[in-house]
């Protein structure tokens, strides 16, 4: 048996014969599924067969009915129509509940994970199990360790789950949902928040699940990842199934043409941009989280106009701080920062941004937006008063309107109409509506966090080529992103965020996803220089 962290391959034989048991029914059939919300038709008669023992990609671009079809499988929305079948028989399935009572699981992009209780403790977390039972956390543990070694999961039993990595954090959702027999693994954008190291890990994981006759759904974007892990993908457009082939048959680039319609440029054109003068220039900061804890550890940087500055790393390592230190949004303990020239680093989140700098936060959610205000709203904040009448006194709501139209156009931002308050746009849309805002705005300085995180490839495409050309029309982008590939696709310099530090700097025609990816877990790259070094090549 191979290693757990072994990248592992199956042939494509073995793969093949994971799909379909052709002596009996599918573990899951979704027939003609009909879901509507409040002006709009999520699910338009939708057909999904998923085989005992296969990985089954499910793509579609935002807003294409993809979540809504597998939030109906677990049962956090009814079906208006259609049928479910689990080994060919019907189920109604009306809650969390009884989907894992019928064997079928959910790892969320965002863990649901109790940070401060042990690994044991949060697989029998919610179970009905008498008291003694309950108590009997050496007998879990055994088990979970069982299921452990089985499945290649490396995860110990008696680990504080706070203390692990979000790689290990993720295979602890899977084996709790294994720890309850569940047969059918739904996966949301499972490969988002890990190194490339880790991405390897997990697939191999899957592999070991399938071979066991276990079912993976894996809801993504990215398409290479498709390529690689899926056995077959079913692509959605507009609520409907658009197609569902077998990935030996196809290529990334016929997925994305069935996703959207049309071909996509699935790398980055990016062409040569003279670097500018330094535009910000960081010195020596360090900042605090809301816990109090110390997450940057005196980072130091310069920004120059015309360029990308690239922010690698694992999620958590600082990055999110760094983003809201340059924008006064945390503790600030020490350094200064300098905005071409002008030192504001006393100057509050509003002073910033007057002085050039736009901030499109990975949480669009609950920092980048207000739910419960409409698009026109949304689109409006912060710049409102450039289109007001009577001095600033008067709102043009007019002119609001024709801004916010204008953005969901050239941003591909979907919803009914432009009164949709911004908390009932889908996760994608909403990235789009706030980027789009904050890029409008036309900055000196544009500080993004992850900006196609849940995009699709003709979204990512656009998301891209926008920010080409701001780099062309001389802006300077910080961009903190999780995704190696949009890293290596758009920036001119990489650096590397390891323990609330810059661990090294590459230029990026220099770099690789390999050796990022061992920066990010700690290990030095041979040669990584100090990000003064590679100020001075440049």
């Amino acid at each position: 048996m191979p290693p757990p962290w072994s990248n592992e391959r199956a042939s494509d034989k073995d793969r093949s014969n994971l799909a379909v048991n052709p002596q009996g029914p599918p573990f899951l059939e979704m027939r003609g599924i009909v879901k509507r919300f409040p002006g709009v038709l999520a699910n338009n008669g939708v057909t999904l067969a998923v085989g005992h023992g296969e990985i089954h990609a499910l793509l579609g671009e935002n807003g294409a009915g993809k979540s809504t079809l597998m939030q109906i499988l677990y049962g956090f929305h009814q079906r208006d129509a259609g049928d479910i079948l689990i080994e060919g028989r019907p189920a109604r399935i009306e809650s969390p509940k009884q989907a894992i009572a019928l064997g079928i699981g959910m790892v969320h992009q965002e863990f649901m994970l109790v940070h401060s209780m042990t690994v044991v403790e949060n697989a029998v977390l919610g179970l009905n199990l008498s008291i003694r039972r309950l108590l009997d956390l050496k007998r879990a543990a055994a088990a979970l360790q069982a299921l452990s070694d089985r499945h290649g999961l490396a995860v110990d039993p008696h680990a504080v789950v706070g203390h692990l990595p979000v790689g290990a954090q993720q295979r602890v959702e899977i084996i709790k949902l294994l720890y309850r027999d569940v047969r059918l693994l739904i996966l949301d954008e499972p490969t988002a928040v890990l190194t490339p190291q880790e991405k390897d890990g997990l697939f191999a994981v899957l592999r070991r699940l399938a071979r066991d006759g276990r079912s993976v759904v894996i809801v993504t974007h990215k398409l290479h990842e498709i390529m690689e892990v899926a056995d077959r993908v079913t692509v959605m457009r507009d609520g409907r199934v658009a197609a569902s082939v077998r990935t030996s048959e196809t290529s990334p680039r016929g997925l994305a043409r069935l996703m959207v319609g049309r071909d996509v440029a699935l790398r980055a054109d990016k062409q040569a941009v003279a670097r500018g003068p330094a535009v910000l220039r960081v010195e020596n900061l360090a900042a605090r989280d809301a816990a109090g804890e110390t997450r940057l550890h005196g980072l130091s940087l310069d920004l120059h106009a015309g360029e990308i500055l690239g922010i690698a790393g694992v999620d958590g390592n600082g990055q999110a701080q760094l983003a809201q230190a340059l924008m006064q949004l945390c503790p600030v303990t020490s350094g200064r920062v300098w905005i071409g020239g002008q030192d504001v680093t006393r100057l509050s989140p509003a002073g910033r941004r007057a002085a050039g700098m736009a901030y499109v936060p990975a949480d669009r959610r609950h920092v980048g937006s207000v739910a419960e205000l409409s698009m026109i709203d949304n689109a409006a904040l912060g710049t409102q008063a450039r289109r007001a009448r009577a001095g600033g006194l008067i709102r043009d709501e007019g002119a609001d309107r024709g801004f916010a139209k204008a953005l969901a156009a050239r941003f591909s931002v979907r919803a009914a109409h432009l009164g949709q308050p911004a908390g009932t746009l889908s996760g994608g849309n909403l990235q789009k509506l706030v980027l789009g805002r904050e890029m409008m705005r036309e900055p000196a300085i544009l500080i993004v966090e992850q900006p196609t995180r849940g995009l699709d490839a003709g979204a990512v495409e656009a998301v891209w080529g926008e920010l080409l050309a701001a780099r062309a029309g001389g802006m300077a982008v910080l961009l903190i992103s999780a995704d190696l590939e949009e890293i290596l696709n758009l920036a001119d310099r990489i650096a590397v965020m390891s323990g609330g530090r810059i661990a090294g700097t590459l230029p990026a025609a220099h770099a690789s996803a390999e050796r990022l990816g061992l920066m990010m877990a700690g290990a030095p790259a041979p040669d990584a220089q100090p990000l003064a070094a590679v100020e001075a090549s440049a």
